[in-house]
């Protein structure tokens, strides 16, 4: 990956029903060889050069056990906690507040099954469009007893507060709500849902994972008291995640071993993946509020263009409310199977 990032225009597509579906994503990218265009933002991201060059510096400079309290352990800790710092600014979030996880699956599973193990069974609400790293460990927890509500979503494919507020009961443990989704795009009322729950004494869980890089995003306006974050998707490497615990709020464990993180994630941390994330998240921290205008300027000259050769087209998200980088619409009479066959990609 060589030179500086180029603007390229990417989809996503997805093949479903009797129409042709096809969530259309436009983000920064490095240049490709031989005129490849991308067109899978909301599935992964190419790693930005600065991130690359972060985690070459801590594999050559800083790569002691961040534990170790000799010189190139406390370098590998300052590296850490740097990129910690800068992760924790992205969201709006306490240093401390941040944990280093693999990715968004073992942030959102270490959510919920810690949950379980700290509690008795109860009930938790989410939505029927999580990720399947929502939806996958709340059956293994309805296997073991525990009530879960998907509330539906509308014809934009929005969570309504007032279905999740309808199914609330004494026995409502977590709400967990994604921030967006990744095929429609569709962004969530996640701080509204949070304000009921707080005023009930419930704790909300987001999985923010296609929300980052993308959209401005503030624990703190949106109110929850837990955020999954998922380092592949604004620009750093596979393999590296977080995890936000507000302050003061019970801290979910699965796992056992040593004390790293204080003791909320053992496991010796991997220094290059976090430092790669940092730097990242200092990109995305800068770089979003400008792409979020220019992504969105690009979205509304897409959906025109469509509009004009497709007569009939459904948009199935709020173009106008959305992610900035997604477009999903159906084409009448087309199957999403042909679409995608007849790209070619």
């Amino acid at each position: 990956m060589k030179g500086n990032p180029t603007i390229e225009t990417v989809s996503e597509g997805k093949a479903g029903g009797e129409q042709g579906r096809l969530s259309h994503t436009m983000c920064i990218m490095p240049t490709l060889p031989d005129k490849t265009i991308y067109l899978d933002y909301n599935a992964t991201t190419p790693v930005l050069p600065q991130a690359i060059q972060a985690a070459r510096h801590a594999m050559e400079s800083c790569w002691g056990n961040p534990s170790s309290g000799h010189l190139l352990g406390q370098q590998a800790a300052t590296c850490l906690e740097q990129a910690r710092s800068s992760v924790a600014g992205l969201i709006g979030a306490r240093d401390e507040e941040v944990v280093f996880t693999s990715g968004g699956t073992e942030s959102n599973n270490t959510m919920l099954l810690g949950l379980a193990r700290e509690t008795q069974p109860g009930q938790i609400i989410t939505s029927s469009i999580e990720h399947p790293a929502i939806l996958a460990p709340c059956m293994w927890l309805e296997e073991a007893g525990w009530e879960v509500v998907r509330v539906p979503v509308d014809r934009h494919g929005r969570v309504q507060p007032s279905q999740v507020a309808g199914a609330i009961t004494p026995r409502t443990r977590l709400v967990t709500i994604m921030l967006a989704n990744n095929e429609t795009g569709a962004i969530q009322p996640i701080e509204e849902i949070a304000g009921l729950c707080r005023e009930r004494g419930i704790p909300v869980h987001t999985d923010a994972a296609q929300a980052l890089g993308k959209i401005r995003v503030d624990v703190a306006r949106l109110g929850v008291d837990y955020l999954s974050v998922a380092g592949h998707k604004f620009y750093a490497p596979k393999g590296i995640g977080a995890l936000y615990i507000r302050k003061g709020a019970p801290i979910p464990r699965i796992m056992a071993g040593a004390g790293q993180q204080g003791g909320r994630r053992p496991g010796t941390e991997p220094v290059p993946l976090a430092a790669a994330m940092g730097a990242a998240a200092e990109w995305a921290a800068r770089k979003t509020g400008q792409e979020t205008i220019r992504l969105r300027q690009l979205k509304k000259i897409l959906l025109g263009e469509l509009n004009s050769m497709c007569p009939g087209l459904k948009v199935n998200c709020e173009p106008d409310s959305g992610l900035p980088n997604t477009l999903s619409v159906s084409f009448p009479s087309v199957s999403g199977a042909d679409l995608l066959a007849a790209t070619h990609g």
